[in-house]
């Protein structure tokens, strides 16, 4: 049966998750059914491009949302690629078959006034170097940009003071160097003293638990989630909403994209021209809210 033997390839050789290994299955049971219902048989040498194309519309018409639609091409295609590898088959004739355009989604993230409310609001973090650590990370995320995994990765010597700047380690080991501002400086300085002060076990990470052991991914997202649930309206609540809103408030303010590029480490201007679209979103709703022409 073709469905063990490719449960093995996509584990063992494509090194799948169980997870997109059940979606795949899934997937291609469907498809097997509607090349049966339309051909009589499912005999994959005889399906062709047009097939699939046939296939695609009609999981179109029925409603399936593009970004299921291209999973389950994704799924035919890799269906193909295995069938062409134990030769099986000629060929892969769902790969020239196009996907549905996936809609462009608009990445969620927190404005200016409510970032300060949250970074400044004294009762929502202990007096203690722990609490200190945890606003200090949300502020940093906030004037940075950065990752969660480039916050965690964070040495003391990554930091110049003299510079005033901070050292990032990005994607493919790609540094960059970030401003930073006196007074997230003096805050970085504040901070720094009391982990120094409160933590015996000392460790070249900037960023560090109480028992000096470096911080991890979970703890990280479990720290931004509970500041961000003050905000009832926000739809995800990840230390990636926080670089979504330092790149747009950048951008809001007159920064160039080549320069919000560049602080964000992004390989392509592709990858941060998302962020005018959500400028743009913000001068459409500020114009109908402000105009008095706009609101009839």
């Amino acid at each position: 049966m073709w469905k063990e033997k490719l449960i093995q390839y996509l584990r063992n050789e494509k090194n799948y998750s169980s997870h997109t290994e059940i979606s795949y299955l899934t997937d291609l049971t469907q498809f097997q059914q509607f090349i049966e219902k339309e051909c009589g048989e499912f005999d994959p040498e005889q399906i062709d491009a047009d097939l699939i194309r046939i296939w695609i519309a009609h999981l179109v018409e029925k409603g399936i949302k593009p970004r299921s639609v291209n999973r389950k091409l994704s799924a035919v295609k890799t269906f193909f690629n295995y069938l062409n590898k134990i030769e099986a088959v000629k060929g892969n004739p769902a790969e020239k078959v196009r996907g549905p355009k996936t809609p462009k989604r608009l990445p969620a993230f927190v404005n200016h006034e409510e970032m300060v409310r949250i970074i400044d609001d004294e009762q929502a973090y202990p007096d203690n170097f722990e609490g200190q650590r945890d606003r200090f990370i949300i502020e940093l995320f906030y004037v940075t940009g950065m990752r969660k995994s480039e916050l965690i990765g964070l040495k003391n010597s990554d930091i110049d003071y003299y510079a005033k700047t901070v050292r990032v380690t990005g994607k493919r080991n790609k540094q960059r160097i970030i401003p930073l501002s006196d007074d997230t400086l003096e805050k970085l300085k504040n901070y720094v003293q009391s982990r120094d002060r409160e933590v015996e076990n000392k460790s070249p990470f900037l960023f560090v638990k109480k028992d000096g052991n470096p911080i991890y991914p979970k703890m990280i997202y479990n720290i931004v989630r509970k500041h961000l649930d003050s905000i009832p309206t926000l739809s995800k609540k990840s230390p990636h909403v926080l670089r979504h809103s330092f790149a747009t408030e950048m951008l809001n303010n007159g920064a160039e994209i080549n320069a919000v590029k560049e602080l964000l480490g992004h390989s392509s201007l592709a990858s941060t021209e998302v962020y005018t679209h959500v400028t743009f979103e913000e001068l459409k709703k500020v114009y109908h809210n402000a105009h008095p022409r706009a609101k009839n």
